[in-house]
């Protein structure tokens, strides 16, 4: 593993492990606040990351959603066979931009840039940042809810590998290009700016510690510090029992559609341990949907669902503290993903709107994990909604993404999460006084579900409710999941409660929605509302503690009558009556 012609002491290699560590965390500060975009700015939709010369990962911005940072060396694998197709190379000076599903990005928004470094005229890394566009010249305006995009070019510009510097000097004609297609002009030019900036702060800092330590240092703390991280991951592997798990998963789909290889969609999980080696086989998972964007690129979104939930669940922070996200974390591991599936579709396949599959897949590894390290792993969890809010303001397009929190389920020794991002993502939601100050919008309502926490020992976490008016002409879109299938109990714990998406005209008219919505007109005064799906329960509700009870029923989680009937602890006048309580939790057992 470790390369012997490079040994190097473990304290240098974990103080140059941190010191990569901080650049990766600087670039993700500085590009937070230089962006234009609320996703950015405020819920952390990005990347960054510095990679070596062969592509593999030293570091990433911690404080960023690993899901942007992740896939960044699939980004760049996809960039080097682009450009050795076209006969093209790197050179000083050069940004490149991708964005390609079909090599290596996570999906059409979430657009690369790549600046490689130089040291003493020899290629000696990678400076990165991903990060969501809000715009990029869709069939409808705003880079999600494009539900109904026929194939990846219904999807907005596709980017494979194009320089937008070359030599230290800008591509003039690229960047008119990005702004004669774009909606949102500034805001989406404005924050690919901040990322080519972020990238070369990356790089110059990247610089000064080679010329610190020297390139041989540098290089001999990668091999150490990869080779650390893959020992970690292998060593709690083999502690799982060797053996075959397996669980199944659904989304919705497209419910409302009369095709039924758009709708009821499963994923299948085998995982196999075999000593310290993971496989995790999905064959037996649906078919891809030709015509509809919910299949999950291999590269960047079904990798991702993988090894970013097995590294979760495995090497969780609280024990082993922070673990250098590098290649390592991925050697023990290997996928099998059948090609035609959602997990591996083949070109031209629509692929924009692959985060909410991607999250259950990701809470389907879990359960099929669940059976072999039960106290690692929480409830089933509540999808997430986005939605892409827009209008026009004195002929300028404006375009606004809410990220709607989901829930996580109960877990070993804890309750659920309520109103929290989940698994394989770690985006924030958007705060109200941005929205409203930024946006013809207004939050209306905002605020937890009563007795909606799903029973368990542990109770799972409550998606929040959000209402949106518009107070000028708009419109919107939204890709989400979980209407029809409810997340998951775990050990005895109870199912958690689907979402729902509800559209209120100005005269009060309430619509129905399904839980994928293409662009729809709006005018001022009417709202849409999302009730978020809630997690589920762990482990039987009957040996939850009766004190904790009376606090979920005076929080309002659960009421008085589920209080009795599903965890057997009377209440009355906000006490617990332990004699009748006594004698019903003997009778359930």
């Amino acid at each position: 593993m470790v390369d012997t012609k490079r040994a190097i002491d473990p304290i240098t290699a974990q103080v140059l492990s941190g010191a990569l560590k901080n650049i990766a965390i600087e670039m993700g500060h500085k590009l937070a606040r230089m962006s234009y975009s609320s996703i950015i700015r405020e819920s952390n939709d990005f990347g960054c990351a510095l990679l070596d010369e062969h592509g593999q990962q030293l570091c990433e911005s911690v404080n960023s959603t690993p899901l942007q940072s992740g896939p960044i060396p699939g980004y760049l694998q996809g960039i080097r066979k682009i450009m050795a197709e076209r006969g093209y190379d790197f050179k000083p000076g050069d940004v490149i931009l991708h964005n390609s599903s079909f090599y290596g990005a996570t999906h059409q928004p979430d657009c690369g840039f790549f600046v490689p470094v130089y040291y003493k005229d020899e290629l000696v890394g990678f400076s990165c940042s991903t990060a969501h566009q809000l715009d990029l010249g869709a069939l409808s305006p705003g880079s999600i809810g494009i539900i109904d995009a026929v194939d990846c070019f219904a999807e907005g510009l596709q980017f494979k590998a194009i320089k937008v510097y070359e030599e230290g000097k800008p591509v003039d004609m690229v960047w008119r290009l990005i702004r004669d297609n774009v909606r949102a002009t500034d805001m989406v030019v404005g924050d690919m700016e901040a990322q080519i900036a972020t990238c070369r702060i990356g790089a110059q800092r990247y610089l000064e510690l080679v010329e610190k330590f020297g390139l041989e240092t540098v290089r001999a703390a990668r091999d150490y510090m990869i080779d650390y991280s893959e020992r970690v991951l292998r060593h709690e592997i083999s502690k799982i029992p060797d053996g075959t798990y397996h669980s199944e998963g659904y989304i919705d789909g497209y419910l409302d559609s009369q095709d039924p290889k758009r709708k009821d969609l499963k994923f299948n999980v085998n995982l196999t341990v075999k000593g310290d080696d993971m496989i995790v086989d999905l064959t037996g998972t649906s078919d891809q949907v030709d015509d509809r964007p919910i299949n999950m690129p291999f590269p960047g979104t079904t990798d991702m669902a993988v090894y970013l939930t097995i590294r979760t669940i495995l090497l969780d922070s609280q024990k082993f503290g922070y673990i250098p996200q590098n290649a390592g974390l991925v050697k023990p591991i290997k996928i099998i993903a059948p090609e035609g599936t959602l997990v591996n579709p083949t070109y031209p396949a629509p692929t924009i709107s692959r985060f909410c599959p991607g999250n259950a897949l990701a809470d389907t590894i879990m359960r099929a994990l669940g059976q072999a390290v039960p106290d690692q792993i929480c409830a089933g969890i509540g999808n997430l909604y986005m939605v892409a809010y827009s209008g026009m303001i004195d002929k300028k397009y404006w375009v606004y993404m809410d990220i709607m929190a989901g829930s996580s389920g109960g877990r070993y020794g804890r309750d659920g999460m309520d109103a929290i991002d989940v698994l394989y993502a770690n985006t924030r939601n958007n705060p109200i006084e941005d929205i409203e100050s930024h946006h013809p919008l207004s939050v209306t309502r905002y605020e937890f579900p009563d007795n909606a926490a799903a029973s368990g020992k542990y109770r799972g976490g409550v998606g929040p409710i959000r209402d949106i008016e518009f107070t000028d002409e708009g419109g919107f879109s939204v890709e989400g999941e979980g209407q029809k299938y409810a997340p998951w109990g775990f050990d005895g714990g109870y199912d958690g409660t689907p979402s729902k998406l509800i559209f209120r005209d100005s005269e009060g008219n309430e619509t129905s929605l399904p839980s994928k919505v293409p662009y729809k007109k709006t005018h001022a005064g009417e709202t849409l509302e999302i009730v978020g799906p809630c997690g589920g329960g762990y482990g039987d509700p009957y040996t939850r503690d009766p004190e904790t009870v009376l606090a979920d029923v005076l929080d309002e989680y659960i009421s008085l009558d589920r209080a009795k009937t599903e965890f057997g602890v009377v209440i009355e006048d906000n006490k617990i009556l332990w004699e009748e309580t006594e004698l019903l939790r003997s009778m359930h057992e």
